[in-house]
């Protein structure tokens, strides 16, 4: 079961990347409702050709599966290579998935 979506394309020398982290995000005052832990998303992060492009740390004030996007420019990038995206949640859990970058005509 894919965790992610994510689209990635190469504009000239910059990629832009779209992703919907699948989660439920669950806030502290959620869980309390329900009678279960908290847990929802707290770090980011997404590397190209062992680069770090993206590294962000998150609240758990994002919506359940939530959606975010952001460019970065280098010039060393083609078409097909892969970005690998990571994101960790307060439980500790880790989901890594990559994409090939692809270009636009």
């Amino acid at each position: 079961m894919a965790n992610m979506k994510i689209k990635a394309k190469l504009k000239g020398d910059v990629v832009e990347v779209k992703v919907m982290a699948k989660h439920d995000m669950l806030t502290y005052d959620q869980a309390k409702k329900k009678g279960v832990e908290a847990n929802f998303i707290t770090h980011i992060s997404a590397n190209v050709n062992g680069k770090v492009v993206f590294d962000v740390s998150t609240s758990q004030f994002w919506s359940k599966n939530p959606q975010f996007k952001f460019a970065f420019r280098d010039s060393g990038l083609k078409k097909g290579d892969k970005i690998e995206i990571t994101w960790t949640d307060l439980s500790g859990k880790t989901v890594t998935e990559d994409k090939n970058i692809k270009g636009i005509k």
